[in-house]
């Protein structure tokens, strides 16, 4: 993706639902122009087109949020790598974010031992680095990829880890940190009684939203890992909370 396309996809994430003749003024491209890019975009599964306007497409299928920022999601996986030793075991739950740090984990650190729900991530991974990998049991989402349920519950109870890295949908000082899904935010909050340090790793953006499930506190939460256009307010709270704060600057 081009950087126009990423900034359509920021005004949809925005905006929800934007009209071809707005896209093209805001961008200041023509509109043929701008229905070449979301036929591209639609083409990924990133966005649904109707006569006029186009939408976000809200599928939790991480192939499509995979392509979505990309190269910042890539930075902060980087970053987020950096925490992580080699020989250690670590729990990684779902999400775009989280995969590309699992990849980076996988091709940059030795006998790191992965514990993760996500089939996504396991099968994303298993042919690449000196990763050992054990995916959890449980009831499984067909578009997420993630195990969920009380099989996952008991399986994660085998385990005790110093670090568990979670990915967010939104966050506010009042409600903390916030997921879109029932299941899945009760199998982090399975997978963190079972960690030392959890630490969120998530582009800027999701935390100008709020999910509509309750993930976790702020003081359940040591470390975030985000990108350079994280709010300086957001970045206070979360200072407030005692929580250590690594941005990775835009590339």
């Amino acid at each position: 993706m081009n950087e126009r396309h990423n900034k359509i996809l920021e005004i949809l994430s925005e905006n929800k639902k934007v009209e071809v003749t707005k896209l093209s003024e805001s961008l200041g491209v023509s509109q043929v122009t701008i229905r070449k890019d979301l036929d591209h975009l639609e083409m990924q599964g990133l966005v649904l087109r109707a006569h006029g306007y186009a939408r976000l497409n809200d599928s939790d299928d991480i192939n499509q949020r995979l392509a979505f920022h990309h190269d910042i999601k890539q930075q902060i996986a980087k970053t987020a790598a950096s925490l992580v030793e080699n020989g250690e075991t670590i729990m990684i739950e779902s999400g775009s974010c989280c995969a590309l740090l699992a990849l980076e984990i996988a091709q940059t650190k030795k006998d790191v031992t992965i514990i993760t729900n996500s089939a996504f991530i396991a099968d994303y991974i298993r042919k690449t680095g000196n990763c050992r990998i054990i995916l959890l049991g449980g009831e499984y989402q067909n578009e997420s990829q993630v195990m969920v349920g009380p099989m996952t519950r008991m399986c994660v109870e085998a385990f005790y880890v110093d670090k568990l890295f979670i990915g967010i949908d939104g966050f506010s000082i009042d409600s903390g940190f916030t997921g879109n899904d029932f299941m899945r935010c009760e199998a982090v909050r399975d997978m963190a009684k079972q960690a030392n340090q959890v630490i969120v790793v998530s582009e800027s953006g999701k935390f100008k939203q709020k999910g509509t499930v309750k993930l976790l506190g702020l003081q359940q939460i040591s470390c975030v890992v985000s990108d350079e256009r994280l709010d300086e307010q957001q970045k206070n709270d979360l200072l407030q909370f005692n929580i250590d704060v690594l941005l990775q600057k835009k590339i």
